[in-house]
């Protein structure tokens, strides 16, 4: 059995020093640069003394659409989302991106770790559309490696066979409620389910993994 480092905290050695943060966003489409923002949610996971992971704590986000911004019919009728409700509560972008990066910021601190590291399904995406806002609202600081991710669609893909989050989803014994699919939080919380158990699945098979 590999011992981990007693000066250095587990979750900085199980990637390297990199933080794994679960991240969903909902768009107008799928153009970074045109298309609005207008949900965002994460979630931050934790490493118990045996190696597995669990989920820990959660940020999510109403956004304001960013002034001149595109949303496609199609896609607006699948997220389900109204951009000018009243009581979304919506932020402006900024704010959010600030938000965010804040939250990830703080959890990196905790875990002494040198970069977050996003995890998604179809995750290219979600990375895209949050250093878009961050470049277009002068947000510095970005947190999160700019182009290394972890994908629950390979993940899920060599696991159980499946790429579509819900199949992914359950495959793997989670519930899936289709009401609330599409709404960031939601789906972020599902991936950060589905990659816990594939993580905590592979701890089980090959044994513990220290840097």
């Amino acid at each position: 059995m590999i011992t981990p480092d007693p000066e250095k905290t587990l979750m900085s050695q199980r990637f390297r020093g990199f933080l794994p943060i679960i991240v969903d966003v909902e768009t107008g489409g799928f153009d970074q640069n045109k298309d609005a923002l207008l949900e965002i949610g994460a979630v931050t996971v934790k490493i118990d003394e045996t190696g597995h992971l669990s989920i820990n704590e959660e940020y999510a986000c109403h956004i304001e659409p960013f002034e001149g911004s595109n949303m496609d019919p199609k896609s607006m009728e699948i997220n389900g989302i109204d951009p000018y409700h009243p009581f979304r509560m919506a932020k402006p972008e900024g704010e959010a991106i600030r938000e965010l990066f804040k939250f990830v910021s703080k959890d990196m601190k905790k875990n002494g770790c040198n970069r977050a590291i996003m995890v998604g399904h179809n995750t290219i995406m979600d990375l895209n559309f949050i250093n878009a806002a961050a470049s277009r609202n002068h947000v510095s600081r970005n947190p999160f490696h700019p182009f290394s991710i972890f994908d629950t669609v390979s993940f899920a893909g060599l696991a159980y066979g499946q790429t579509v989050l819900s199949r992914a989803a359950q495959a793997a014994g989670l519930d899936w409620d289709t009401e609330q699919a599409h709404s960031a939080l939601y789906d972020a919380r599902k991936t950060a389910e589905l990659f816990c158990i594939i993580v905590n699945r592979w701890r089980d098979t090959a044994g513990p993994v220290w840097v």
